[in-house]
């Protein structure tokens, strides 16, 4: 009887799982992760993110997290999702649009599930807090730090004689060291020093600018609906860049994942790319015959080339919680158990190449022992967001990438594109 008093109890009503709808980036990898909850053996942050769901699932069973993995990023989704009504509890969203739906009041303001969970912001490392408060609350639980990075194939760098007594990569130190060293490396080389995906690109093009803006101290966005890009400071950015492209110092007509197999390949010296593939390219610098294990791999922030203040772009990925009136107290509960749990978890998902949320992670011996983090770990002091009230980052990030692309292929007078990049821009959110 014991038994069947059992199984009722579980069949009851009063038993039944809370159930939360989750929604995220980060790819698909059902094959390989769908139904792995050892967070230890994945790899890369569709491996990590799927097996920490998975855990959470396995760790909860009075909870049911339902999943949906939409496109990168996913944001035309959500919107339609807002607009009829229908957006997930749980959802993915980059520190840098949180204020797109903050700002109409789509997002719950967290501090007090999180205080609940036992989270407070002073928990969060600089970079983190400030890139998920608006108007000084958090509407985001941060899970990373994630900025550009310079990639560095040390074998070349060897050829070109560019590498200090102590074996570290010769950085430049200004834009005419720059081309200099650029100009040293092809001649060496027979390569391009840059591996840059500049086909069918915007992202790239806007936080190079946005980096070497902030290392002039331009105030480029000092009101959050104006932006000031027709500057000295911008022309000198673009100019660089343009001397790059037009002395074939990089590579030109390579997509994302073009960019990632030529530098892979050794077709180049320094792939500019992001945090999240510092985890895959140290994997393949380990791997015998690769072009990355011939003489090794290296990973730091940009160069600082201006005299300004130290720093360049960042943003950061967050889990954000829609607001909703009907939202049980079970439900809310259930979510400050998830967000608690991934805060928990941050060096699983630091093993990606992000750089951690959490003081702690951060100040940690298992997160120091990762490698390459030595280089990259300053990151979370240097990383820097645009101004938090900014709205619509990701279309401003696609104007000013197809105004500097223009640019830098001569498309336009770099004066012309600067001009219609402001203008564009100004438009934008002159319209919001």
């Amino acid at each position: 009887a014991a038994v069947s008093a059992g199984a009722m109890m579980i069949a009851s009503p009063t038993f039944a799982a809370t159930e939360l709808t989750v929604q995220r980036f980060f790819g698909a990898c059902d094959a390989d992760f769908g139904s792995n909850p050892d967070v230890a053996k994945a790899v890369g942050e569709c491996g990590i993110i799927t097996s920490l769901i998975n855990k959470f699932n396995a760790d909860n069973p009075d909870i049911k997290v339902n999943v949906t993995t939409v496109e990168w990023p996913g944001y035309d989704q959500l919107t339609a999702q807002f607009a009829s009504g229908d957006a997930p509890d749980i959802v993915t969203i980059h520190e840098s649009v949180l204020s797109d739906y903050q700002s109409k009041g789509l997002l719950m303001p967290l501090d007090d599930v999180l205080k609940t969970a036992g989270l407070t912001p002073d928990a969060f490392t600089d970079a983190a807090r400030n890139g998920a408060t608006k108007e000084g609350k958090i509407y985001g639980l941060p899970i990373d730090s994630w900025t550009m990075l310079y990639h560095i194939n040390l074998d070349l760098f060897k050829q070109a004689g560019l590498v200090n007594t102590d074996g570290t990569p010769m950085l430049p130190k200004s834009p005419e060291e720059l081309l200099a060293q650029a100009e040293q490396f092809k001649a060496k080389t027979g390569k391009p020093y840059f591996v840059q995906n500049l086909a069918n690109e915007t992202a790239l093009y806007t936080r190079n600018l946005y980096t070497y803006l902030f290392q002039q101290d331009s105030d480029f966005f000092a009101d959050p609906k104006h932006v000031k890009l027709n500057t000295p400071e911008a022309k000198k950015v673009v100019e660089m860049y343009k001397a790059i492209f037009d002395k074939d110092y990089t590579t030109k007509d390579l997509d994302y994942g073009g960019a990632i197999n030529a530098f892979l390949a050794g077709e180049g010296g320094v792939q500019l790319n992001g945090t999240w593939v510092v985890g895959d390219y140290n994997a393949q610098s380990e791997t015998a015959g690769t072009a990355l294990n011939k003489g090794g791999y290296a990973v730091y922030p940009y160069p600082q080339l201006f005299s300004g203040t130290k720093a360049q772009y960042a943003d950061g990925h967050t889990w954000a919680v829609s607001a909703k009136e009907d939202r049980t107290p079970e439900q809310t509960a259930a979510i400050g158990k998830f967000l608690k749990f991934f805060a928990d978890n941050d060096f699983e998902w630091s093993r990606t190449g992000h750089l951690p949320a959490f003081k702690a992670v951060i100040d940690s011996a298992e997160f120091k022992a990762l490698p390459h983090r030595d280089t990259i770990a300053a990151i979370a002091t240097l990383g820097k967001p645009l101004p938090s009230a900014v709205q619509r980052q990701f279309a401003i990030q696609d104007i000013i990438g197809e105004e500097m692309n223009a640019a830098i292929s001569g498309q336009k007078e770099i004066e012309a594109a600067l001009t219609d990049m402001e203008t564009r821009v100004n438009e934008l959110l002159a319209n919001l």
